[in-house]
């Protein structure tokens, strides 16, 4: 059945499309029998006013409504953030439209078009690895941009980050600080913005210890738990193997934890806090980043350029915790600290 119109309302009640749009719309002038009989009329027919089709009458109204697109809804890091943005925007009147990219160009390029063209007010964008040049005809139409977890290339816009490079370094440290000097880095796409930061923040405290970066050791385009695992698996076979690992997301993380004790037990600490991480043997030492204040620094800085804000863009560099547990204290044979 097709979904109906004002019209079919209109002609159910007895009165004009003119009419019901008043009712609707809470306008004056219309008597209370006549709003009575169109109320009767939306209630049978099931009519819903269609609130895109209203703002582009009425270019002055926005659809409160919002975008935000991520990497992948069923990572819970993502879900938190979600759900963040959501929260403010609720507070605001606003309801959020979500889809997942999977770090593809085009799929992210589908998922925008499909929420420009139902009006949203404004975008949060999780951006993959291309170009978003393609965005600016849409924030030239008025649509507001903010970037979360990454910035976008191409693009001069509002961004919110974490102390990415920074905080994977303090992360090589520690293990260092603990006789290792065989340190592996398991990550994702070096293309992604935070992975390679990571990746360089590794090399960073391998520099200021001078140890030089063994390609061997270092393990790129890891997407999945089980590639994680075959990566250490086949780390552990080297002549001479790590005896720390540092990984650069939750998922890798918990790939390396299905075989960490086997055969011999391995230093570790991990990008991103994982649910429980203090129950596991030994606890997970992470650096633990806000899922929460990065999507909810994001949605503030989106809703004041939806009230107007006009200024230069701004870059919100979030800090991320050093959580120690365990997992990153094992000592190697030599075992002495150093630093």
């Amino acid at each position: 059945m097709n979904r109906p119109t004002m019209k079919d309302v209109a002609r159910a009640a007895g009165v004009s499309p003119m009419t019901v749009s008043r009712v609707v719309s809470g306008a004056p002038g219309v008597t209370p029998e006549t709003a009575a009989r169109v109320g009767q009329a939306v209630r049978k027919l099931g009519y819903q006013r269609n609130d895109n089709a209203r703002s582009l009458r009425q270019k002055n109204l926005g659809t409160s409504t919002i975008g935000l697109v991520v990497d992948d809804l069923a990572n819970p890091f993502y879900a938190l953030m979600a759900r963040s943005v959501e929260d403010e925007a609720h507070r605001r009147g606003h309801v959020v439209l979500v889809g997942s990219t999977n770090d593809e160009p085009q799929r992210e390029r589908e998922v925008i078009a499909a929420f420009t063209a139902r009006q949203v007010d404004g975008l949060i964008l999780v951006p993959t690895s291309g170009s978003h040049g393609f965005l600016k005809r849409q924030m030239a139409g008025g649509t507001q941009v903010v970037c979360v977890d990454r910035p976008a290339r191409g693009l001069a816009v509002d961004t919110v980050t974490v102390d990415n490079r920074a905080a994977a370094g303090r992360a090589v440290t520690h293990l260092l600080g603990h006789g290792h000097t065989r340190i592996a880095y398991l990550g994702d796409r070096y293309d992604i913005w935070t992975q390679a930061e990571r990746h360089a923040g590794y090399r960073d405290a391998l520099a200021a210890h001078g140890i030089p970066e063994d390609p061997a050791l270092v393990r790129h385009e890891l997407r999945s738990q089980p590639q994680a695992r075959a990566a250490l698996a086949a780390l552990r076979t080297l002549p001479d193997p790590p005896t720390a690992v540092f990984t650069s997301n939750d998922v890798i993380t918990l790939g390396v934890l299905d075989a960490l004790g086997d055969p011999a037990p391995l230093g570790l600490v991990g990008f991103d806090d994982l649910p429980l991480a203090e129950r596991l043997t030994p606890p997970l030492t992470v650096v633990s980043q806000d899922p929460v204040a990065l999507g909810g620094t994001a949605a503030n800085l989106l809703f004041s350029r939806i009230a107007g804000d006009r200024s230069a863009p701004r870059s919100v560099v979030l800090l991320t915790r050093f959580v120690i547990r365990g997992s990153g204290e094992h000592r190697t044979a030599a075992g002495p600290a150093r630093g």
